[in-house]
């Protein structure tokens, strides 16, 4: 069962969130964090796809303070468009409403809580396991997350890039790696946004492997 809601951030901001419910109980509260092309088809999917395993999923529209209704593409036109707004965010922002989304999940689900978040929703689930109160995160090819490297992760945080990815350069990786030698990193004979399937760069055999590993560590985290 799936639904939008209204969330507020703790300046007073509000945004909307697609919401999807698993079929019993929920086992954790996860916070899906977006790409920059919107709560869009993918992202929805992907929350869906959370809900069957077990967990009250919620994909917070993070582009609501500058636009709202936000579902791109991966292509032409929609791409532009999607690089306009990835300028327009304010980090601090950001996480204000991965926050609200958080104190949703908890509140609603009595459980334990997590972030996963792709692209640009990777490093706000570094940030926010960083800055916030989860009890897991993890991150999926986060390109601001070497940038952030000086942020220290209070609670346990899994890491996916691919070897390929030409936005994110492996020399990052590699320092992200060691400077926070807790943290589960992975890497992939992929490319930028290898788990979504509606790109081209989507690789089967990495998303499935990193789902699993993901999916896992999230269970074993929210126990």
């Amino acid at each position: 069962m799936s639904e939008i809601v209204k969330l507020k951030a703790k300046d007073g901001h509000e945004l909307d969130a697609y919401v999807a419910r698993p079929a019993g109980e929920p086992i954790g509260g996860l916070v899906v964090v977006q790409e920059i092309f919107g709560v869009n088809h993918h992202i929805r999917s992907v929350a869906d796809g959370f809900a069957k395993d077990g967990f009250l999923a919620v994909a917070p529209a993070m582009f609501d303070r500058f636009q709202r209704d936000v579902e791109l593409g991966y292509s032409g036109e929609d791409w532009q468009i999607a690089m306009g707004y990835a300028q327009k965010i304010n980090i601090d922002d950001a996480v204000l409403d991965v926050s609200a989304a958080l104190d949703y999940v908890k509140k609603e689900t009595g459980t334990k809580s997590g972030v996963v978040g792709y692209c640009f929703g990777g490093s706000m689930a570094w940030l926010a396991a960083a800055r916030l109160d989860p009890d897991v995160a993890v991150g999926y090819y986060g390109g601001y997350i070497p940038k952030f490297n000086y942020e220290n992760p209070r609670v346990p945080v899994m890491l996916h890039f691919g070897a390929k990815d030409e936005h994110i350069p492996l020399e990052g990786i590699e320092q992200v790696k060691a400077a926070h030698p807790e943290v589960e990193v992975y890497l992939y004979d992929a490319g930028h946004g290898f788990n979504c399937d509606e790109r081209a760069s989507y690789n089967a055999e990495a998303s499935k492997i990193a789902r699993e590993r993901t999916v896992t560590f999230l269970k074993q985290h929210m126990k």
